[in-house]
């Protein structure tokens, strides 16, 4: 038997791959590092996508559940990570029965030949031989820090550790002073929440770009009606008395006697007297252990080579971008490609549309057919409102969200 391709990641992109490949004919495993499919997106599952469900099932996972008797939610609604993950991640994981391992991290991968290393739940740890790797372990896991010079800044990793600071977007509400740093969906999507009937308390909003004007994106003009709605929504919340401070790059968090802090910019000026920092500032890839691979990577936006001019945010957003497969995700080591959020690196420009695309055409190529890999099936929807609002590193949490971007109506205390 040949040695199956390797997934890494069971959330949306990595099980429509192994949804690709299995149609195909082609040995596949699913390693997963959580309990069960989908555990990023349930970390977020009170989070409302702004993507409705006919973007958000991938074509082969679709005929791979309609004969388990699965029913399609309605086109017309707009999931939350919970609801994603329940009602499409989680049958589409029992559809693919044992190609996924759950409780499964890969912790490296070695060259010539390629052998994926796994380290289990329980402390075992396996050697897989594999005909090729997908990596789509997504960047959910290293969310940038809140120094404005893209490393934490003085004082920020103990204000983290007192609970002072949270990378993602709250649960539940928080009283006081609130700051949320960033300018992506994610922010706006705290925004939001936070000003939503907490009349107790007071939100500043901290951008490092030097203006709000294109930051609330295209409202009625979005292709993506909920996502042109978030940004209506949050340009009202912050005309109903958001602090907005722009220009302002942390170099510094001050903890006070009272458990406080102080936000210090690197141009000296400050805003104290704060309960809580959320912190929206983007995510990152983990190419650590991907050490012993000979990739082709952009130096800045750690994407792909070939993708990086594509995907560059200066210039494109999510409906912008060209389809693209194989050719652009190839690496100098063979049978080894990077796919959806984790292939676009640092770019904040996504949709899960892109990665379903994309492993498509990965799939196709592992199978033999390199003109399905070539074809282009897959036409986006047009924003006109994301390209060339700043670089990446600005403080973009997303500009068409992690996936395919969140839309928080309201916070609860649990997931739905």
């Amino acid at each position: 038997m040949a040695d199956p391709v390797v997934v890494v990641g069971g959330g949306p992109v990595g099980l429509a791959a192994a949804a690709e490949l299995a149609e195909r004919g082609v040995e596949v495993v699913v390693f997963e590092r959580g309990a069960t499919a989908g555990a990023a997106v349930a970390e977020w599952g009170h989070v409302r996508l702004f993507s409705a469900w006919p973007e958000l099932v991938a074509p082969a996972a679709r005929r791979l559940l309609e004969p388990t008797g699965w029913a399609e939610p309605p086109a017309d609604a707009y999931p939350t990570g919970a609801e994603w993950v329940h009602d499409y991640l989680s049958p589409l994981a029992e559809a693919l029965g044992e190609r996924l391992r759950t409780g499964a991290e890969v912790v490296g991968v070695g060259s010539e030949p390629l052998t994926v290393h796994v380290r289990h739940s329980d402390g075992r740890e396996e050697r897989v031989p594999a005909s090729g790797v997908v990596d789509a372990s997504g960047t959910w896991g290293g969310p940038n820090p809140l120094g404005g010079d893209g490393l934490p800044a003085l004082g920020e990793r103990a204000a983290a550790d007192a609970g002072r600071i949270t990378y993602r977007i709250p649960r539940a509400p928080l009283g006081g002073h609130v700051v949320v740093a960033g300018s992506g969906h994610s922010a706006l999507t705290a925004l939001v929440a936070l000003t939503s009937g907490n009349s107790d308390t007071k939100v500043t909003w901290l951008l490092r770009r030097g203006g709000i004007d294109d930051t609330f994106g295209g409202g009625e003009r979005d292709e993506l009606p909920a996502r042109g709605r978030l940004g209506q929504r949050a340009r009202a919340a912050v005309e109903a008395g958001v602090h907005v401070v722009t220009g302002f790059r942390t170099a510094a968090v001050e903890t006070g006697p009272d458990g406080s802090l102080t936000l210090v910019a690197a141009d000296g000026r400050t805003v104290g007297a704060v309960d809580h920092v959320v912190a929206l500032t983007g995510l990152r890839p983990d190419l650590s252990w991907l050490s012993e691979l000979r990739l082709a990577l952009d130096p800045a936006l750690q994407a792909p080579v070939r993708l990086a001019p594509m995907i560059d945010p200066t210039v494109h957003s999510c409906g912008t971008v060209a389809p693209h497969g194989v050719r652009e995700l190839a690496h100098p080591e063979p049978g080894v490609y990077l796919a959806g959020m984790k292939s676009y690196g640092r770019a904040p420009t996504f949709l899960a549309l892109t990665g379903y695309e994309q492993v498509r055409s990965i799939a196709a190529a592992f199978a033999g057919d390199h003109a399905a890999a070539e074809r282009v099936e897959l036409v986006l929807p047009e924003t006109g409102v994301c390209g060339g609002t700043g670089g990446f590193a600005a403080e973009d949490g997303a500009c068409c969200g992690v996936s395919a971007g969140p839309e928080l109506v309201q916070l609860t205390s649990r997931i739905p």
